[in-house]
């Protein structure tokens, strides 16, 4: 290894060090204020305000993002802006929480008694416990930073990272306490492959394939015939009474074959599995994904309290960007 990838390697690998002492120190930072904190937001009969300036600005407006998707209502003001107009953003009950390592730039100053004024109560997100910021608040969320993890302590980097994961820790926190469920989860993310993880069920998927059925007794060409004419690899074997009492899939054909040329008199019930892998109508769309890899298959039967409806196939989860 040459001095430059040397070097590269450890200022990474020293960054990544540095970030992770931060975190400690975090976690260990977190107490009776951060409870307060959070069961104020909790209460509050208005939303969360985030605001920052320089990079806080942008680790505030990831914040927002986290909170939306959440069930906590927030939104992001800018603190530059905030004095040339945006302060009409912040209604009656609303929370105000100020994003800043120092508590001690210019603009929070500014900000700060305007904020109060207006009579709405202020979260420090802060470094130094004994800035401007911290003592003008009504709680402090400490994020304590002994240094930045670039070469020179400058550039904001381990300080950032802190407020990104207590941003976090008071999203999850604030979750726990609403109850929040996957299914909420869902509403507010009802695009993209997350959402369908989350929505999509089995009965949106199966009934656009074919229904593939033989009854037990069905003789081998009329199996194969079934199976080429609805394109799913397989088919469900039927008993008397229209229950799934097997499958038959390509591979059980291909096995077949291999052990034996001769196909007279053999019926379904020879070729098939007499415990195929089921999923009811209402199961989500990844639980059918899951089984799917569980068992190396591609298809499952699907069911209504043992009755068949049809099959959902690998491709139907592909299609929908499930995988």
């Amino acid at each position: 290894m040459s001095e430059k990838e040397t070097l590269i390697l450890k200022t990474a690998q020293k960054t990544i060090a540095i970030e992770i002492d931060t975190l400690t120190a975090l976690k260990a930072a977190l107490d009776a204020d951060f409870i307060n904190c959070v069961k104020a937001v909790y209460t509050a009969q208005g939303r969360l305000v985030v605001t920052g300036i320089g990079k806080s600005a942008i680790i505030a407006q990831k914040i927002v993002a986290t909170l939306n998707s959440t069930g906590t209502p927030a939104l992001f003001m800018h603190a530059a802006d905030a004095i040339h107009g945006d302060l009409g953003m912040i209604r009656k009950y609303d929370l105000v929480m100020c994003l800043s390592k120092s508590g001690e730039t210019s603009e929070i100053k500014v900000l700060v008694p305007l904020v109060k004024n207006l009579g709405n109560p202020i979260i420090a997100m802060v470094s130094n416990p004994d800035s401007f910021l911290a003592r003008e608040a009504s709680y402090v969320l400490l994020t304590p930073v002994s240094q930045e993890a670039d070469p020179n302590n400058l550039a904001p980097t381990a300080s950032t990272t802190a407020q990104a994961a207590m941003g976090d820790a008071l999203a999850t926190a604030l979750l726990a306490l609403r109850g929040f469920t996957p299914g909420d989860f869902a509403t507010f993310h009802p695009g993209g492959a997350l959402g369908k993880q989350l929505y999509l069920c089995v009965r949106d998927l199966y009934p656009h394939n074919e229904k593939p059925a033989v009854h037990r007794e069905a003789s081998l060409q009329h199996t194969i015939l079934e199976m080429t004419s609805k394109r799913l690899g397989a088919t469900a074997v039927l008993d008397d009474d229209g229950r799934v009492c097997g499958i038959i899939t390509d591979g059980d054909l291909r096995r077949m074959l291999e052990r034996s040329a001769l196909t007279d008199g053999i019926r379904a019930r020879d070729l098939m599995n007499a415990s195929p892998k089921t999923i009811e109508k209402d199961a989500l769309a990844v639980n059918a994904l899951k089984l799917m890899r569980q068992y190396s298959i591609t298809q499952l039967i699907v069911t209504d309290q043992e009755q068949y409806l049809g099959m959902v196939h690998l491709h139907n989860l592909i299609r929908e960007g499930i995988i």
